[in-house]
């Protein structure tokens, strides 16, 4: 029994521990009530009378020790704990506002979140162009005025390289590189050479969306803009089509939304017609498949495409486009807690 108790005092003695979790294991292991030192009681009733009180005595000792090696380690961990930890201490003193999220963004998240529902997926492509794909992929004629210096930046001597004025070029280089059926939504900045004001801005957002399959029908891009805009402006919107020309859809149409503000009656915001334009749709041309390699005589498809700007005009009544690149936290506050 003495020797039981010397092999465990030696084993207390040497007890080591690396974090607070590990010393309560050692005290569940030595002193609960199943633990090492408890058990020992068990053997001490088999112990002669006259070697009780030497052994009743070291295993005293040896609980004593063992208390007193674990409670060691629990002061020793304590003391090396730096208060700091986790902090950081370059940071200011003074209380930070929590951001928020801009309101481009919010609007861009929704217009995706509502395509995804449909089975769209995001395609994205860069900034920086060339005029096939901007151009002339999408049935651009050589003297189109969106060629000009007027509407393009250009970069360098040659007009080849550019700034991508719309993002329908997302839309070509994936028809180049991908066998319908084709179901995307092209979000991103494009830009304009345009006089800055109240009304336009030389970079803005884009989402546009492309549907190539076989049989598709003007009847499918009628629904998915019902869709949308219901989705994206309430169930009673209502959707109106006027014809348009695009390059790159034929037919082309515009598409206004029935005015919340008077319910389709007439007021300032609508101009007095109950009605507000937010896109441009159509069925994508023949020449734009042929160029991209898919063959219109098999495929057919939907095109539609809309300013973020304009939608976040919509829903949040912002007058001013400057207002969405100027970082004025008086504004972006206004968003605070939206999601």
């Amino acid at each position: 029994m003495l020797q039981k108790i010397a092999a465990l005092r030696a084993e207390i003695d040497a007890l080591t521990a690396a974090s607070a979790e590990d010393v309560e294991a050692l005290r569940i292991k030595y002193l609960s009530k199943k633990g090492l030192i408890p058990s020992l009681m068990n053997d001490f009733r088999s112990v002669p009378a006259e070697e009780k009180r030497t052994v009743g005595q070291a295993i005293n000792d040896l609980k004593t020790a063992a208390t007193d090696r674990i409670n060691a380690l629990r002061d020793a961990l304590a003391a090396t704990d730096d208060p700091t930890d986790g902090l950081d201490l370059t940071r200011t003193a003074t209380p930070l506002r929590v951001g928020t999220r801009h309101p481009l963004s919010l609007v861009r998240e929704e217009i995706i979140a509502i395509f995804r529902r449909l089975g769209f997926t995001i395609a994205e492509g860069p900034e920086i162009e060339d005029d096939w794909h901007v151009f002339s992929s999408l049935n651009f004629a050589d003297d189109h005025p969106a060629r000009d210096m007027q509407d393009t930046f250009f970069i360098g001597r040659t007009p080849d390289v550019l700034l991508r004025t719309h993002t329908s070029s997302v839309q070509s280089r994936v028809m180049e590189t991908t066998q319908p059926p084709i179901r995307i939504i092209c979000p991103g900045r494009v830009y304009r050479n345009e006089a800055i004001s109240a009304r336009a801005h030389c970079f803005f957002h884009q989402v546009e969306a492309l549907y190539v399959d076989k049989n598709v029908t003007f009847a499918d891009l009628l629904q998915t803009l019902r869709y949308f805009a219901r989705e994206m402006f309430g169930p009673e919107t209502g959707i109106r089509l006027r014809p348009s020309y695009f390059p790159f859809t034929e037919p082309s149409a515009e598409m206004d939304i029935s005015c919340d503000l008077c319910g389709g009656k007439g007021c300032a915001f609508c101009k007095g017609t109950g009605w507000v334009e937010i896109l441009g749709c159509g069925m994508v041309d023949p020449n734009v498949l042929e160029a991209c390699g898919i063959d219109s005589k098999v495929y057919s498809g939907f095109a539609l495409g809309m300013g973020i700007e304009r939608i976040t005009n919509l829903k949040y009544r912002v007058n001013d486009l400057r207002l969405f690149s100027e970082n004025d936290r008086r504004f972006l506050d206004e968003f605070a807690g939206t999601h």
